[in-house]
């Protein structure tokens, strides 16, 4: 295809790259002075939908993403038509996207990846703010600036590519290796499917792998709606054991057990950086998460109950105040080995503490938990009925 020397009124400089939907140029807008980014999509490959209802689904969403104006998202400036292109004018940026920063296969600095997870949050927060979701948050969607703020890209087309890509069952495929376990199995996306997303990133930025990895496409939608990941501190030992209870929420199988606000999210990402550095609890958040933890009145004596029992009644301490999740802690603690009574990581930093070292201070501690005690007791009573047995025979 010849490259275009116009699109509309902007003077095409340079191939930008190529997308799923089609090609992304750097061009200059004579009117405004100023370099932009224009994203096409071409027209003529989607006859099999109908031209006139894709394009009018095109700029319907691309009017909803043009009403964004937040430092974390790409604003986008102008739509129109040129031919048999649509294309998005939006703001340009230099920097690098996120994929190529994981191309590697080797982590981010723990602060750079809760940096980087925290912006995307809070961009994502105000765009869910708007009824905006985005439905295809991956690390190719992420730009890193030199500066290294984060900005979301492909508000406004992210529905157009789902609505192609598409198994014939019916799936939507997306990025498959991103996708919430909703999206596998053909459900609507919402806000939490973003959020999702998120998490999966950031469990990539700070092990250097993503959470859900089966071979082939089959296994890796079994993975993501059936298997729960290792937590990330038993791949790098430097992730804080307190992430790890914050991936575990925001990776929960259910939409319901997931932060249910990106600005929860961030806000859990900014104190577990605050904790890391200062060790000790910061004032507030930047955001306001959208309900308080719970608090149980304390007792003085509490009766002997099964260590299930007492994850799912006891309240949830978390990181911050919006870290309320009894589902994520239950299922941590079950991938940890934990017994139920191990306390949740509250307001102390543990910037050098891995999920190993958690399982070696429990057991100098605590070397007996309540089930060790029960056995400990049948074994010893059985040994001195025994021993009676004898001695009366």
């Amino acid at each position: 295809m010849t490259e275009p020397s116009l699109l509309g009124r902007y003077e095409i400089v340079g191939e930008l790259g190529k997308g799923a939907m089609g090609v992304v140029y750097q061009a200059n807008d004579p009117m405004l002075n100023r370099t932009v980014a224009i994203k096409t999509i071409n027209m003529e490959e989607a006859e099999n939908e109908g031209m006139a209802e894709y394009e009018a689904r095109f700029y319907t969403e691309a009017r909803a993403a043009g009403g964004l104006n937040h430092p974390n998202i790409i604003i986008i400036y102008d739509i129109g038509k040129s031919g048999h292109l649509v294309y998005m004018a939006m703001e340009y940026i230099e920097g690098r996207e996120l994929r190529e920063l994981l191309s590697d296969g080797k982590p981010l600095s723990i602060v750079q990846g809760i940096n980087i997870a925290a912006q995307v949050g809070e961009g994502l927060a105000y765009a869910h703010q708007h009824q905006v979701v985005h439905r295809d948050i991956k690390p190719a969607n992420i730009l890193i600036t030199a500066e290294g703020r984060a900005k979301i890209a492909d508000f406004g087309i992210a529905r157009m590519r789902s609505s192609e890509t598409r198994t014939q069952t019916g799936i939507i495929l997306g990025s498959p290796r991103y996708i919430a376990p909703e999206q596998v199995v053909g459900k609507r996306a919402d806000h939490r499917s973003d959020i999702f997303s998120l998490g999966v990133i950031l469990y990539e930025s700070l092990t250097g792998t993503t959470p859900f990895n089966g071979e082939g496409l089959s296994a890796l939608m079994y993975q993501i709606t059936n298997h729960d990941p290792v937590p990330p501190s038993s791949v790098n030992p430097q992730v804080p054991v307190m992430l790890d209870y914050i991936i575990a929420k925001v990776l929960a199988k259910s939409p319901d057990a997931r932060y249910q606000s990106a600005a929860d999210f961030a806000n859990d990402l900014r104190e577990c950086r605050a904790q890391l550095e200062t060790g000790v609890q910061s004032p507030g958040a930047n955001l306001t998460p959208t309900r308080p933890i719970p608090v149980a009145p304390q007792t003085a004596a509490a009766p002997t109950r099964d260590p299930s029992e007492e994850i799912s009644s006891s309240p949830t301490k978390g990181i911050s105040r919006a870290f309320d999740s009894l589902e994520a802690t239950a299922r941590l603690m079950r991938q940890i080995g934990a017994d139920g009574t191990t306390e949740f990581v509250a307001t102390k930093a543990f910037s050098a503490t891995t999920i190993s070292r958690a399982r070696a201070f429990r057991s100098e501690v605590h070397p007996w938990g309540r089930r060790e005690n029960a056995v400990f007791g049948v074994t010893v009573g059985v040994a001195l009925v025994i021993a009676m047995l004898i001695y009366l025979l």
